[in-house]
Formats: structure tokens, C-alpha cells, sequence
């Protein structure tokens, strides 16, 4: 059986599977329970400074997006860092640590971005027992108006600045929270490892406006009448964590830099590809929201009975295997060529995948043949797009062939070339024109 046993810089938790730092994990109620059904570690709520707790709306917290059988594909959630008392916080997270001395416990914090403040919360937490701190760096809403959040994330030498004040401050780990709000998320990557953390979680929310009530003509969720925008989470949000992950994970100045990911994890299949793309554990909010706690259950049967099928022992063996797979695209097979292929036996004549590359495509694919109804791929037309696979409502029903080594192309008229080519040599790239020049 696979071993999932984590070590994340010298965090030990007996399976990749965290909660991430939101309402989940807000007091020790929730986290006792998420324990009990089996999660490996949390990130506790975030803590703010001594003082008056923040204040929350009283009101809807969430915003959301829907599929069409009403499956949940993301949220927009208002809600600021933890409302209550940090000293209740405190003591709870040390009776936690003391009753689950196996999981991982990591403290969440913002504060002012002052020295002092830093300095001052920093024992407080360490006296816990807690595992790491993480750095919240991400929350786009109410805390950043603040100076704090993604106001900081956004600004690297800010985030290289508290770094440092953090690793002077305490012996814990140190993990540093992005914010995706920022075009190039490898610049705030690198200067939190310029300030020593030990590592980086991402992605935080996505700033949004997930829908308007065109009754009311306010934003959703609504407070008397108006609206704010906030973090968008979930499923929906997967596409774009994987890539800021996979950025920080080949970029060659933080290549090697521990990365926890979050974004959209809701089954086995999402951790891994966090995992394969260079994350070395995993954070999950809007699933457990949506399904309960017990949803880790799934996850650890899955990823571990997916590695006992494909030989992989331990967490090692996957961990970044899919980063050397990624690419720009000018580095990109030009000379690969890849045609559509319809199953004429799985076909249920709907006709999607011709419509769409009818109107919207390349023309390639019938809607009768002798006089009757039959899709089928024109050879001649097809440019490998693929947009027909991703319209199609049958699984594998078109799937695309790679065309052999010396074969004709009927499109181009051209013989598959066996040798690999991309556009930095292309002829009709003008850089490549101007260096044989």
C-alpha cells in the first residue's frame, strides 16, 4: 500500500490532505472533527493582532457559481480573518496540538505590516506548539483596504521585508501565502525566498463579483441592499492555481522551493496533479464546505489506491514528476500532428461536435455521408484542434490519433516529419529570420 506519510519542511502529518486556513478551521470544534475524520493537518483560521477581534458582516458571506445540475463550482466569500478573541485562538490551538500531537497544526497570521507587530505575535504563537505559521499574503477583501492581505502580496519587497522579520523572530517554519491577484506570480515567489521562507502556499482567492441581483441591482452576497466584492474559491478556480504552481515550480530562481497547493482540490485526482506539478502537499476549503469533513476519506482511498496501480511507493516518487513536461509554447512540436476520430459505435448522433466546428471551427467534420445522418472527421480539414473531443458528451466517443512518421498529411500535403521543430526556428518567425540573417 502507498505510503502518504507528508514531511513538508519538517512537518510531519500522516497523509498530504490539509485544511487551509478559512472558516473550517476557525476554532477547535472544527478542527477536532476534521481530525477525527481523518485529515492530516491544519492551517488555522488567521489571527490578527491583540486587540479588538475584526468585525464581520452579520449578514450572507458567500456568493456562488453554479453548474448546470447545481453543482457548486465556486464561491465568493466576504468573510474576513478570524472575529474572535486571539488569546481564545491560542489556547485552543495549544489543546489541539497536545490531543493531536501527529497532525499538523500551522498558525495563519496577519498583521500590520510593522516590525513590531510581527515581533509581538510570533511567541505568542510559537508557545502553542504550533507546527509553522503561515503568512497570510492573500486576502483580497477588507484587510487589504487595511494595508494587510494581498495589499502586502501584491508588493514583493514588502513580502521579502516581513519574511525576514518573520525567520528572525521564530524557529517555526515559515510558509509564505500568495495572492493570485498580481500578473507574474513567480515575482512574489521569488522575494519571499530572498527572505528565507521555507516555503510558499498558493493560491489564495480570486478577487470577484461572482453575479448581481437584477431585481435589487446589488452585487451578491447583499447587506442591506449592497454588495463587495471578495475571494472566489473552488473548483472553478483549479485551472488557474495549477498554472501559478507549475510557474513557481520551473522557474529556475525558485526551482527546488517547497510549494503547497491550493485552489479547486475536491477529489484524489485534483491532489495529484498539484502534487505531479510540483506541490508537496495539498489545501482543501470549499470542498469540505460543500461536502462535510469525511470527503478526505475519498481522497486518501484514491490517491493511494491510484499509486498502488501505477507502482508509485511514497509521495516522492510523484511529487513534481509532470514539471519537466511543462512548456512554453514556442518550444511546442510544430511536426506533431494529430487528427480527430469519431467511434462510429459510441456515436449517439447528437451532432455537437459537428455544429461546433462548423460554425466555430474548421469545417471538418460532416453531417451526412450518402444521404445519412453519420459524423465523421474530413481529414483534409482537420487542424488537430480538439474542440470536438471537449464538446463531445460521451467519454472517449472522439479521442485524437497521432499521425505516423512518413505519413501524408492530407491537410497539408506534407510528410510527417520525424524530427522535432518549434517556432524559434520557424521560417516565418521573424526573430529566427533576423539571427540567420
Amino acid at each position: 500500500m502507498a505510503d502518504l506519510r507528508n514531511n513538508f519542511v519538517g512537518i510531519k502529518s500522516p497523509n498530504p490532505f490539509w485544511l487551509a486556513s478559512a472558516p473550517p478551521t476557525d476554532k477547535a470544534y472544527n478542527v477536532e472533527r476534521a481530525f477525527k475524520a481523518g485529515w492530516g493537518g491544519v492551517v488555522w483560521k488567521t489571527l490578527g493582532e491583540e486587540g479588538p477581534p475584526v468585525v464581520n458582516v452579520n449578514g450572507p458571506r458567500y456568493g456562488a457559481i453554479w453548474g448546470a445540475d447545481r453543482r457548486l463550482l465556486g464561491l465568493n466569500n466576504i468573510e474576513l480573518i478570524t472575529d474572535r478573541d486571539l488569546y481564545t485562538n491560542l489556547r485552543e490551538m495549544k489543546q489541539v496540538k497536545m490531543n493531536w500531537p501527529d497532525r499538523a497544526l500551522i498558525a495563519s497570521i496577519m498583521v500590520p505590516c510593522e516590525e513590531n507587530a510581527w515581533k509581538a505575535i510570533l511567541p505568542l504563537v510559537e508557545e502553542t506548539g504550533a507546527d509553522g505559521i503561515e503568512l497570510n499574503f492573500g486576502c483580497p477583501h477588507g484587510m487589504s483596504e487595511r494595508g494587510m492581505g494581498s495589499a502586502v502580496g501584491q508588493v514583493p519587497e514588502y513580502i521579502e521585508m516581513v519574511v525576514r522579520w518573520c525567520k528572525q523572530y521564530t524557529r517555526m517554519p515559515v510558509i509564505t501565502k500568495l495572492t493570485p491577484n498580481i500578473t507574474d506570480i513567480r515575482k512574489p515567489a521569488r522575494a519571499a525566498k530572498a527572505g528565507g521562507t521555507d516555503a510558499v502556499s498558493l493560491i489564495n482567492t480570486i478577487n470577484s463579483i461572482t453575479s448581481v441581483n437584477l431585481d435589487t441591482f446589488a452585487p451578491e452576497p447583499s447587506i442591506d441592499g449592497r454588495g463587495s466584492h471578495g475571494g472566489y474559491c473552488g473548483p472553478a478556480v483549479k485551472p488557474i492555481a495549477l498554472n501559478m504552481v507549475a510557474e513557481i515550480a520551473r522557474d529556475p530562481e525558485t526551482y527546488g522551493l517547497p510549494i503547497s497547493g491550493i485552489g479547486g482540490v475536491t477529489t484524489w485526482r485534483d491532489a495529484a496533479e498539484f502534487l505531479v506539478l510540483g506541490a508537496g502537499n495539498v489545501q482543501v476549503c470549499t470542498a469540505a464546505m460543500t461536502y462535510g469533513f469525511k470527503i478526505v476519506q475519498e481522497m486518501i482511498t484514491g490517491l493511494s489506491d491510484w499509486m498502488d496501480a501505477k507502482g508509485h511507493r511514497n509521495l516522492d516518487d510523484i511529487t513534481g514528476r509532470a514539471v519537466p513536461n511543462v512548456s512554453d509554447w514556442q518550444y511546442l512540436n510544430l511536426n506533431y500532428i494529430a487528427k480527430a476520430k469519431i467511434d462510429q459505435d459510441a456515436c449517439i448522433k447528437c451532432g455537437r461536435c459537428h455544429i461546433a466546428c462548423e460554425d466555430t471551427s474548421h469545417q471538418a467534420i460532416t453531417q451526412f455521408v450518402n444521404g445519412v445522418r453519420q459524423f465523421e472527421v474530413m481529414e483534409e480539414e482537420c487542424v488537430g484542434c480538439n474542440l470536438c473531443v471537449n464538446v463531445c458528451p460521451v467519454e472517449n466517443c472522439i479521442t485524437m490519433e497521432q499521425l505516423p512518421v512518413g505519413d501524408l498529411d492530407k491537410r497539408t500535403g506534407k510528410i510527417v516529419d520525424p524530427n522535432y521543430a518549434n517556432w524559434t526556428t520557424h521560417p516565418n518567425n521573424p526573430m529566427a529570420r533576423q539571427a540567420a540573417e
